[in-house]
């Protein structure tokens, strides 16, 4: 699928407005989102991580379906940020990825009983605390929808642009990763439709790498990928900026904005 943007995102005089716009419009839930009780013992714990991984390589997990052409069993030894539903994959590859991230509402809300479960640490929307009480490996990150940006600092607001690989790319920033390898991003979806529409699954799921990741009768909503490159874009360059890359090692991806590089050349 080719994307209408392929260059840079920039902030024009109407972003701006927005921005603005969107910062009084957030003010109420930004001053909860800071102050309760749950949120600031995230935040206490969430400094732990700033720069814990500071030169180091990581794999960011994308949930697509070329992740079946790949040998997973190479990342046993790497740190890993698998997404959402990456949970199916635990009892083939006989091993969980370091971290866990989610931040879509449907996928918490259906998905609340498997991340109760996991004993890795798992960084969620604020949003889940709907679903998801505190526990000792859960983090509530702020993430909203709209005001666009690529935070550094994971303890403050940060924009989801389209899909939790841009949370995780934000994540890896803050934990002071020089390197994030994309794998499993494909970019493409054969389920067509306007974005961000909400669908119910009627049968396998043929987006992802397993049928039940959005099998029959699992809420979702279909992706913006144009949203989405325009946050890609924004984590290129202060990567760029920083000294720090992203390269895309996903085997036949369509997005175009990182450098691709073989997978297998990177063991």
């Amino acid at each position: 699928m080719s994307m209408k943007r392929n260059r840079p995102f920039r902030a024009s005089a109407v972003q701006v407005l927005k921005n603005s716009w969107d910062f009084f419009n957030l003010l109420p839930k930004s001053i909860e989102a800071n102050l309760h009780p749950w949120r600031r013992d995230s935040i206490k714990r969430l400094r732990s991580y700033q720069n814990s991984h500071k030169g180091e390589r990581c794999f960011i997990i994308g949930n697509g379906p070329s992740l079946r052409k790949m040998d997973m069993s190479k990342l046993e030894n790497e740190l890993t940020f698998g997404m959402n539903r990456i949970f199916l994959m635990f009892p083939k590859l006989g091993f969980k990825t370091s971290f866990l991230v989610s931040v879509n509402d449907l996928v918490i809300e259906q998905s609340k009983d498997e991340f109760r479960k996991l004993d890795i640490p798992v960084f969620v929307s604020w949003r889940a605390r709907r679903w998801l009480k505190p526990q000792d490996n859960l983090y509530y990150l702020y993430t909203t929808y709209t005001g666009k940006k690529f935070t550094k600092d994971a303890t403050k607001r940060m924009w989801e642009g389209a899909t939790v690989t841009y949370s995780c790319l934000q994540l890896a920033f803050y934990m002071g990763f020089s390197e994030a390898v994309l794998i499993g991003v494909d970019h493409n979806f054969s389920s067509k439709g306007k974005p961000n529409t909400t669908i119910t699954s009627k049968g396998d799921d043929l987006n992802h790498f397993h049928p039940d990741y959005f099998g029959k009768g699992f809420k979702w909503q279909l992706p913006d990928l144009n949203t989405s490159e325009v946050g890609y874009w924004l984590a290129k360059e202060i990567y760029q900026k920083n000294g720090r890359k992203v390269v895309d090692a996903t085997i036949n991806g369509k997005l175009a904005v990182f450098p691709k590089v073989n997978y297998e050349s990177l063991f």
